[in-house]
């Protein structure tokens, strides 16, 4: 069978969901063709973090962004989608942390990020359940927390309901696409001057050559503990671990969810092909939150799991055209694809459309991989 659309996107997790929705809502009659389910890979893996990042410029600016038009659409979102503002904050270890934490502070405060440098006293009543010996912290109050799932639902449901409307085929495996054709499994084909590879770590198949490798995460949730944590806890030792690009790494990152669990991660591993959970990563994991928080390894752990992050060399996305004029690119988020989703989507459509956009495309290009 030959289906024919105006813009058709490979891939059903929340980047593509968005992607979708942004196609719709510019009129265009569109298809998002996914291989398992709705949000069945990273994104039915993630914390589901809505966090402002500032490893670089560019990602900054995308964070924030994306940031901002989650705040717009929250208002819209279903009880489902669990969305609340319980802020990040950073934990400093010792005096070298907090030093790096007073850098982020001036950087958040002069563009317009607010944020609330905490002593080892403040950082304990915030947070009495975080080791005393802590040097302090610093709290991001804008940063949110959502149920990754539901909100893909969400973006697609809002899609369908365009007047361009938007149809939605699940378990059609994609064998190829490229030239405006997108060819499946079972023979099937679709086609379309606007292919949107948001395919994950499952991209550099449909568009051989793009520099995607993939990494496995492990994250738990604990049965329901509620107020043992407060905020979404990350220690600044994190963005040591998310930049090692060869050894497996942890860190310490809980989320409390509004039902009173915590998720507990997390984890990267390069070079890892099993999706099986791995006793070693899970006991890692448990030992290095001991660190910071001690009482969390006495809480039940009500199931462990994991995923696949798309990463890339310079630690960030891929948005944008490729030497294939049909093929578009939105992938390449790693850590990071719930948070700038809606972003992602605005600046491709923004770029396909001939529009102008809130922030400048050129950083996240495809083509910057070939410079």
């Amino acid at each position: 069978m030959k289906r024919t659309y105006d813009a058709v996107v490979l891939g059903a997790g929340i980047i593509g969901a968005a992607c979708a929705l942004e196609c719709a809502k510019a009129g265009m009659r569109t298809a998002i063709v996914e291989r398992d389910r709705v949000a069945s890979g990273a994104t039915g893996a993630a914390m589901g973090h809505v966090v402002v990042m500032d490893d670089s410029p560019a990602q900054f600016a995308l964070t924030k962004y994306s940031q901002t038009l989650w705040n717009e659409l929250a208002g819209e979102l279903p009880a489902s989608a669990e969305y609340y503002q319980p802020g990040t904050i950073w934990v400093a270890a010792d005096e070298e942390e907090m030093a790096e934490l007073r850098r982020k502070l001036a950087f958040f405060s002069a563009h317009g990020v607010p944020a609330e440098l905490l002593d080892s006293q403040s950082l304990a009543d915030a947070e009495p359940n975080l080791l005393q010996a802590l040097s302090g912290g610093l709290r991001v109050s804008s940063d949110a927390v959502l149920y990754p799932p539901a909100a893909t639902a969400f973006l697609l449901e809002q899609a369908q309901q365009q007047p361009a409307r938007l149809e939605l085929f699940e378990n059609h495996p994609v064998m190829q696409a490229s030239h405006g054709t997108v060819v499946l499994q079972d023979g099937d084909s679709f086609h379309s001057s606007i292919i949107i590879n948001a395919t994950g770590v499952y991209a550099p198949a449909l568009t051989p050559g793009i520099a995607i490798r993939k990494r496995k995460g492990h994250l738990m949730i604990t049965e329901s503990c509620p107020r043992f944590a407060r905020h979404q806890l990350v220690e600044l030792g994190y963005l040591k671990s998310a930049h090692s690009s060869t050894a497996d790494s942890v860190a310490f990152n809980v989320q409390p969810r509004m039902n009173g669990q915590l998720l507990i991660g997390s984890s990267r591993q390069y070079d890892e092909e099993d999706s099986a959970v791995e006793p070693r990563m899970i006991e890692w994991i448990k030992e290095r939150a001991s660190l910071f928080m001690p009482g969390v390894t006495s809480l039940p752990i009500a199931r462990s799991w994991t995923g696949f992050r798309a990463a890339t060399p310079d630690k960030l996305p891929l948005i944008g055209p490729t030497e294939d004029s049909s093929i578009f690119l939105a992938t390449g988020h790693e850590g990071l694809g719930i948070t700038t989703s809606l972003a992602t989507a605005r600046l491709l459509l923004n770029h396909i459309m001939g529009n102008a956009s809130a922030i400048p495309i050129d950083p996240y290009l495809p083509s910057r991989m070939a410079r």
